[in-house]
């Protein structure tokens, strides 16, 4: 059992969230806060120095790399940190990549201080920490698979959610218009819909898209 502390990088674009992370995490002993970054890719970089227990990871930082993408060229290395997603997005379209990308933990910024640090300790640990309402939608997914969207079905339906057409959609995501059309087919079906307005409306009201 060793007592070295558990050294983290607070990624987050918003100085505020990572002054607020910084004052809660610097009171619980055993863990300190080595460094900060602002953008995606200065965490990627601050991360792969070696000295980084644990990342906590935000999804959103504006223009640039997302959070996922992050998390995915972090974990990518050998003896890489953790990462433990902090983040105010529960959607399986901000989820769903994030846990893919190799995330340890998904916590939302609401959760009490306590929970954070406990899910802190736990990503260092390699075991796994879900929000409850990640985790309950993850439970859903797991025993009704067949009605659950995608990770490429989540995709379309957020763009076309954006109010892309299925040509526009097909051009951000490098698909043909026809394979673009077979996804919204195999949605409106999963939904028990038949438009995509309908789509948008349910998926959003589950909380597989984010609008």
């Amino acid at each position: 059992m060793t007592d070295a502390p558990i050294r983290l990088l607070l990624a987050d674009d918003h100085p505020v969230v990572r002054a607020g992370l910084r004052a809660v995490l610097e009171t619980e002993p055993g863990l300190v806060v080595v460094a900060e970054a602002a953008t995606a890719e200065d965490a990627v970089t601050r991360a792969a120095e070696g000295d980084i227990d644990v990342v906590l990871m935000d999804l959103q930082f504006g223009k640039g790399m997302g959070g996922a993408e992050a998390t995915a060229r972090i974990t990518a290395r050998s003896h890489a940190p953790r990462v433990l997603i902090v983040t105010t997005y529960d959607t399986d379209a901000d989820t769903l990549p994030a846990i893919e990308a190799g995330a340890t933990g998904y916590l939302l910024k609401d959760a009490p201080p306590e929970d954070l640090a406990t899910a802190v300790r736990t990503a260092a640990a390699g075991r796994t920490t879900l929000a409850p309402t990640v985790a309950d939608r993850l439970m859903n997914r797991l025993r009704t698979p067949g009605t659950s969207l995608t990770r490429r079905e989540t995709e379309v339906l957020a763009l076309v959610a954006e109010g892309l057409s299925n040509q526009a959609v097909g051009n951000r995501l490098h698909l043909t218009e026809g394979t673009v059309k077979s996804h919204l087919a195999r949605i409106y079906v999963k939904l028990d819909v038949d438009s995509r307005t309908a789509a948008v409306a349910t998926a959003t009201e589950l909380g597989l898209i984010r609008r």
